[in-house]
Formats: C-alpha cells, sequence, structure tokens
C-alpha cells in the first residue's frame, strides 16, 4: 500500500515540476517586469487557475472541510460569497489598477495617496505574511499529508510532532524553490496543472467518499449524510454556528471583498493580465468555478463527521483521515501530490508576493532608490529565504490551535479590514487626503488588535461575534476618512491616469457573466434555506 502511495505520489509531483520547466524555462527571469509581473503576459486560463489554486489550499481542503465537520453546509459561504467579490474585482477594482500599470496594492496607494501610505501598508502586509499566513499554510499543509499519506507509519515515526516539523521544512524549502527561481509565470504555470489535478481529486474525494459511506451504493450514503444530524444542509448559520447568518453581510462580506480584490497574494497574477479583458475573463471564470467549491470542500467535511462521528477525531485530521481511508492507494499518491502542489501554489504565490512588496515598496522606494534591476531582484529573493525560513520554524507551534481556520479568518481581519477600507474610499473618493488614509490604516489595526486581545474589550467582541465587530469597524474608518475629506480636503482632487500598460478595452460579456454569477449564488442560498433555526 505505501509503496503503490509514494510510486504514485512521485511521479506526479515530477510531471508537475517538468510540464512547468518545459512551459517557463524561455520566460524573463531576470528583469523584474518578468519575475514580479510574468511580463504582462498571462491570459484568462492561467489567471483563472492560479487564482483559484492559489485560493484552494491546504487551509481550505484541510481547514473548510474540517468546520464543515462541525457546523455542516452553512460553512459553504466562504465558498459562494466569495463570487460577489470576485464580480466586483472584475467590474470595478481590476480596471482601476490596471489602468494604474501598479505590481503591487500598496503601489496604488503610494499614487492616490502618498509615500508614507505605501510603506506602512507594505509593513502591515509582510508583517501579516510572515506572521499569519505563511506559518498557517504550511501548518495545514502538513497536518494534511500527514493523515493521507500516514507520514508516521510509512517513515516509523512515532512522534506526530516530529513528523510535523519534517513535513513542513520539506514542503517550504520546494516551495521557496518555485518562487524564488521562478518568478511570477512560473508559480501561475503550476499553480493551473496543479489545479487540475486538486479538482479531479477533490471531487473523487466526494465521490469514494459517498459510496464508502453507502456501502457501495453513492445515493444510501448520500442519505447517510443527511440524516448524520440535524440541519446538516442548511445553508442558514444559526446563532451557535460559526457563521451566523447575520454575518454573512458584516464581517464576512467584507473579509471576501478585501480577500478577492486587494490582497496581494490572490490579485498579483491579475496584475499580469496581458489586457483588461483578458483579467476580467479570467477573475470571472475563477467566480464560476467557485460555485463548485462546496462539493469538495463542504461536503468531505459532512460525510466525514457521518464515517468518525464519536470516535474523538479532531475537525483539522477529519479531512486526511477521510482521504486515507476511502482513496485507492495509487489515487492516494495522486491526491496527495495534487495536495502537495497545492501548499506549493499558496506558500510560493505568498513567498513571491512578500517579495514583490519588499523589493519594489521597500528596498527600490525606501532602502536603495538608486538599485539596478538586477539588484531589486536580488533583494527580493533574499529576503525570500529569510521570510520562508521564519515561517518554516513558526508553523509547527500552530499545532495547538483549535479551529485553523477560524483562527486564520480571525487573525486576517486584523489586517483585511483597515486596509480594504484605504483601497476602497481612495477609488471611490477624490477628495480624502493622505492623512486620513494613514490615521484608518493605523487606527484600525489597533482597534481590531484590542478588540481581539485586550481584556475586557475580547469579551464584548466575543459576545457581539467577531464578523459584526469587523463590520463596525469597517463602517467607522470609511465615516472617519469621510469626514476628514470633508474637514480637510485635497487641495486638487485626485485624476487617476492611465499610463497604457496594457489594453485597457473591457470585455463586452463581462457585466451579463457578472449578472448571472450573482443571480446564482442567490439560488443556491434560496434552496438550501431553513430560516427557523433563527427563530
Amino acid at each position: 500500500m505505501h509503496t503503490m502511495t509514494m510510486i504514485s505520489f512521485v511521479f506526479f509531483m515530477c510531471l508537475v515540476g517538468l510540464l512547468t520547466w518545459i512551459f517557463t524555462r524561455k520566460d524573463d527571469h531576470i528583469s523584474s517586469k518578468g519575475f514580479f509581473l510574468a511580463g504582462r503576459s498571462l491570459s484568462f486560463p492561467l489567471i483563472a487557475g492560479s487564482l483559484l489554486l492559489t485560493n484552494l489550499s491546504t487551509e481550505q481542503m484541510v481547514g473548510l472541510n474540517g468546520a464543515a465537520f462541525i457546523d455542516g453546509f452553512a460553512v459553504m459561504v466562504w465558498e459562494v460569497i466569495a463570487v460577489v467579490a470576485l464580480v466586483a474585482m472584475a467590474l470595478f477594482f481590476l480596471p482601476r489598477f490596471l489602468k494604474s500599470g501598479v505590481a503591487t496594492v500598496p503601489q496604488y496607494l503610494a499614487i492616490r495617496f502618498d509615500h508614507q501610505t505605501q510603506v506602512i501598508t507594505n509593513l502591515i502586509f509582510l508583517v501579516a505574511y510572515v506572521g499569519i499566513l505563511l506559518p498557517i499554510i504550511l501548518y495545514t499543509g502538513a497536518t494534511g499529508m500527514i493523515g493521507i499519506l500516514d507520514v508516521q507509519g510509512m517513515l516509523g515515526i512515532e512522534s506526530h510532532t516530529t513528523a510535523l516539523w519534517l513535513i513542513v521544512w520539506i514542503v517550504g524549502i520546494i516551495g521557496s524553490l518555485y518562487a524564488l527561481f521562478g518568478g511570477l509565470r512560473t508559480v501561475a504555470v503550476s499553480d493551473t496543472l496543479n489545479g487540475i489535478g486538486l479538482l479531479v481529486g477533490g471531487f473523487l474525494i466526494t465521490w469514494f467518499g459517498l459510496s464508502v459511506l453507502g456501502g457501495g451504493d453513492l445515493m444510501v450514503g448520500v442519505d447517510k449524510m443527511s440524516e448524520s444530524r440535524e440541519g446538516v444542509f442548511n445553508s442558514i448559520g444559526g446563532p451557535e454556528s460559526s457563521v451566523p447568518f447575520g454575518t454573512v453581510f458584516s464581517g464576512i462580506l467584507l473579509l471576501h471583498f478585501f480577500y478577492w480584490t486587494t490582497n496581494q497574494q490572490i490579485i498579483q497574477r491579475t496584475f499580469g493580465a496581458s489586457s483588461l479583458a483578458e483579467g476580467q475573463k479570467g477573475v470571472l471564470l475563477t467566480g464560476a468555478l467557485k460555485l463548485f467549491g462546496p462539493l469538495y470542500l463542504v461536503i468531505p467535511g459532512i460525510i466525514a463527521y457521518a464515517m468518525f462521528a464519536g470516535q474523538d477525531v479532531k475537525a483539522d485530521q477529519a479531512y486526511g483521515m477521510l482521504v486515507n481511508k476511502v482513496l485507492p492507494a495509487p489515487l492516494t499518491g495522486f491526491f496527495a501530490a495534487a495536495m502537495i502542489g497545492a501548499i506549493l501554489s499558496s506558500f510560493n504565490s505568498a513567498l513571491n508576493s512578500a517579495c514583490t512588496l519588499f523589493s519594489l515598496g521597500l528596498y527600490k522606494n525606501v532602502l536603495q532608490p538608486e538599485a539596478s534591476d538586477d539588484q531589486v531582484v536580488r533583494s527580493g529573493k533574499l529576503f525570500g529565504w529569510i521570510v520562508a525560513i521564519a515561517a518554516m520554524c513558526i508553523a509547527p507551534l500552530l499545532a495547538n490551535t483549535t479551529s485553523i481556520f477560524g483562527y486564520l479568518q480571525k487573525m486576517n481581519g486584523l489586517y483585511f479590514i483597515p486596509i480594504f477600507s484605504v483601497v476602497l474610499v481612495g477609488m471611490l473618493s477624490r477628495r480624502v487626503p493622505p492623512r486620513a488614509a494613514k490615521i484608518a490604516m493605523l487606527t484600525g489595526f489597533a482597534i481590531i488588535a484590542i478588540g481581539y486581545f485586550v481584556p475586557p474589550f475580547d469579551m464584548i467582541v466575543e459576545s457581539m461575534h467577531e464578523f459584526h465587530f469587523l463590520g463596525i469597524v469597517f463602517a467607522y474608518l470609511v465615516i472617519m476618512m469621510l469626514v476628514i475629506g470633508e474637514l480637510n480636503p485635497l487641495d486638487k482632487e485626485f485624476v487617476q491616469e492611465d499610463v497604457n500598460a496594457v489594453d485597457m478595452t473591457p470585455w463586452k460579456h463581462a457585466r451579463l457573466s457578472g449578472a448571472v454569477l450573482l443571480l446564482i449564488v442567490l439560488a443556491i442560498y434560496v434552496i438550501f434555506a431553513d430560516f427557523s433555526v433563527l427563530a
């Protein structure tokens, strides 16, 4: 069993690596434009594949299925509502980013506000990536791999902690090699190839899981899953759920908007689009693919609950155990390779973004303004290795976290909300001055940190639910900036210039496609809604 699993695992890993090298070996990996923006050559399939797989990493596969293990179908909000934000990205945010020809979100803020706003945003992003995002990617990836491949049994390692450290460092080193020697196009190509494997594997888990649960009969498995607990397929989260229905319209929606419209790690590949039309098609195709997300990111967690309930299984271990139990050995190796690809995708994308933020935002603009193009790229690679090593040291320390997905969303709020509020106001208003942006950035970060970690404020936040708290903070920051803009407006209104970085002709079907996607989101909620849980 272990031999067949390892053979298929190694084969598919090597296949993706070989194909990525073949497709990118002649690319520009030397200049900053080639390394950080793929030479602005990405077409919509690569954009969509890279967006999807960067998001579809183990914090989703392991974490979201773990959340479904606890809360049932209501957690599909983390997939379905993403479509709303993606439509907004395609129609509103992306045209403004591409018009300015920026490589990073802080660069846009430098154009709209000032250099200090850019530096503050760069620092917030970098601290969040090093201390929050990269360690979580490595930890969830290692946890999933240990369960799927039975690493302890395969290698004869008794200690779960030892296996965790081993996998974290292996994945971290491989991911660093992809990101730091290949650049953005290498990341995008490997993402797309791994995405195909992960999507196929994800659907296979659901198929085999239902079949095993039903003793070989798929429909019997569906019935057993539905009967595993009351209201398991309700799209509406009750008061005790981790996603109460009201939070869909406050913190959850805002976290989605930041993630898909302002998060450097995600949207950097859209900055590399060859045209606005290609970028819009790529973003909207991602939205269409996200609608299928619950089938492989939520349903397996519900199947795992029906299969393992009462066995003292931790939520974040459920998915790996399910894969190990239901997949045949050759397919287990294939899926493990796809999972590794997902881990590498999110890790090397975040690492590439961290390098971009440091090199173009801090090194070139603050530390060494006279640096050559070659020096800028080399500074990013050196910084990337430092960041990667730090993340590999931090990741295993997350082992005592109760729900890694819940922890991730909570910590994301620290920087998601302040940055998104500043970007949104910057795009909507021409009069708000740089002072308002800097005050909002620092004030928002401080308020959320105090609300999360300082007694008795943490108890107040817990009583109202943290997602409502984030919504309140966001509204406060937006109103504060607009008030400052009225009291102390810019002497001259901001006017965005088109730098002609790419063809800005929009895709002719963008608005219609966006409207169709929004209607499907509404239909999904209506079909599965049972509002009695709110009574």
